[in-house]
């Protein structure tokens, strides 16, 4: 071949189209009507809500459980909590998501993407065969379990350490003021907190119920003890800034010549609420409301930072929440105020039409928003098509085209046409955990009865969406077996598979 028919070869080859980028921007107790986009009236959120306008808002998107460590844990791994007893994490738990276990992150990095996580990780750190060592490697965390780059709150803002971790090391760390975690080293003699039992007038940033009064830190009682550390301290008002800063830094060092993945894991809006003071009063609730202007305001930002390094033309962005809202939740903070019927925030739902919210199986504590945007891929839009966060990697692997083994996210089936909005029904069968497991099949709602007095719960959620009428004694035969298929999935790892 002559080197100008050559040279016409090569010049008119497809140039094979590379993989998108994903950012997955997961909010915390954020609720389904928290949004404007979703109903929101008294709190403004026009990045989201145009997040949502540009790309396709889901009606009937669930995490996996209504509270945050199993969600997270399912959202990772495609396997449900519930399965390695999973729940809401102490500060020194170990690292939750085991080495053989494949995860989220390792699908895109076998697909030759670069990962990063930034914000709350909540998922435990270390091997819980010795005590972490927060003044050395602290390991093993998110970079064992497929992230590239990570930079954490290793727990949660209401618990200890009150520290950033960036990869494997405390950042800003004095090393003549060692940190601990838990009970008190001997012959300690660094810096020591008030104790907020003892000391509850040391809590000046806001008073506290219910457990949040071990170390006082910023003025905030903590869960837990923490010891030394004070150099490496966070700003709580700061922090979403921090967040923001470090996003934008690996964006940066990404480039169109490999795809990314970065999950955006906000802090916001979980207690306590710290919104820096600019956002004050933006909303018209209480601090509450003033963090969920402040997690609007860190996804705008997201996307300018996506524009601004040439990113964004082939970018997945996703925002949804690890699981429904919740109130004051041991801070005095000024946010809730009853009613007769449920408790609400100055007026405001953030359930909207659901019932319930965070650490309760009722629709409220899993239904959150779920917004896809992939410009000139996806249709703006909304859909009605039920989608679970459990679904994500068979999803992803689907679009990777990589074949998952049977033993590899096991609860996790392939979503990826509704989540393209190209099939408008999504799975039909859904299990909804809480202190215990519900079961969503189509428009019915299946709760086992719980307790000594416990009663069996039926709901027909498209005729009664806020689940306000049991109608289980008018369907006993749909009892029996959606209370049998809930037990056989319960037992039967894979068996959610072949429900689709």
């Amino acid at each position: 071949m002559t080197p100008f028919l050559l040279a016409l070869c090569i010049t008119h080859a497809p140039i094979p189209e590379q993989n998108p980028n994903v950012v997955l921007i997961y909010g915390d107790d954020v609720g389904y009507a928290d949004v404007g986009a979703y109903g929101s009236r008294l709190i403004p959120t026009p990045n989201i809500d145009r997040l949502a306008a540009e790309g396709l808002r889901f009606t009937d998107g669930h995490c996996s459980a209504s509270t945050c460590t199993p969600s997270r844990f399912s959202l990772l791994t495609g396997i449900h909590g519930f399965r390695h007893g999973i729940r809401v994490l102490p500060p020194n738990a170990p690292l939750t998501i085991k080495p053989h276990m494949f995860t989220l992150p390792e699908l895109f990095q076998d697909a030759g993407y670069a990962t990063g996580i930034v914000g709350k990780w909540h998922l435990g750190i270390g091997d819980g065969q010795t005590p972490v060592d927060w003044n050395g490697k602290v390991a093993p965390g998110p970079l064992e379990v497929g992230f590239g780059y990570s930079f954490l709150l290793p727990s949660t803002n209401d618990r200890v350490p009150c520290v950033y971790v960036e990869n494997h090391g405390v950042v800003n760390l004095d090393p003549k003021d060692p940190l601990y975690v838990g009970k008190k080293p001997k012959d300690f003699a660094g810096t020591v907190y008030p104790n907020g039992k003892k000391n509850p007038e040391t809590m000046t940033y806001y008073g506290t119920t219910h457990g949040h009064d071990n170390s006082v830190i910023n003025g905030i009682g903590r869960i837990g003890a923490q010891w030394g550390g004070k150099a490496a301290l966070w700003n709580d008002e700061t922090m979403a800034d921090e967040f923001v800063k470090q996003a934008d830094a690996f964006l940066e060092r990404q480039s169109n010549d490999k795809p990314f993945f970065l999950f955006f894991s906000s802090q916001d809006i979980h207690v306590p609420r710290a919104p820096h003071p600019r956002y004050r009063g933006k909303s018209q609730l209480s601090y509450r409301g003033d963090a969920m202007v402040q997690l609007d305001a860190a996804v705008g930002s997201i996307l300018a930072s996506l524009n601004k390094h040439g990113l964004a033309e082939n970018t997945i962005v996703i925002f949804t929440s690890d699981n429904g809202p919740v109130y004051d939740d041991g801070y005095q903070d000024g946010t809730t105020v009853r009613t007769s019927t449920k408790e609400v925030d100055r007026g405001h739902d953030a359930s909207g039409p659901y019932r319930g919210g965070k650490y309760q199986i009722y629709e409220g504590g899993t239904r959150v928003p779920l917004i896809l945007h992939w410009p000139g891929k996806v249709e703006p839009g909304t859909s009605a098509a039920m989608i679970n966060q459990i679904d994500f990697l068979a999803s992803f692997a689907a679009l990777l085209k990589i074949d998952l083994l049977a033993s590899q996210g096991i609860d996790s089936r392939n979503s990826l046409p509704a989540l393209l909005g190209q099939d408008k029904l999504g799975t039909k069968i859904l299990i909804e955990e809480s202190w215990g497991q519900a079961l969503l099949d189509g428009n019915w709602k299946y709760i086992p009865p719980r307790g000594k007095n416990g009663k069996v719960q039926l709901y027909d959620l498209n005729e009664d969406p806020g689940e306000q009428v049991n109608v289980a004694a008018a369907h006993p035969e749909r009892v029996t077996r959606m209370a049998a298929l809930l037990k056989r999935l319960e037992k039967d790892p894979g068996g959610v598979r072949q429900h689709q």
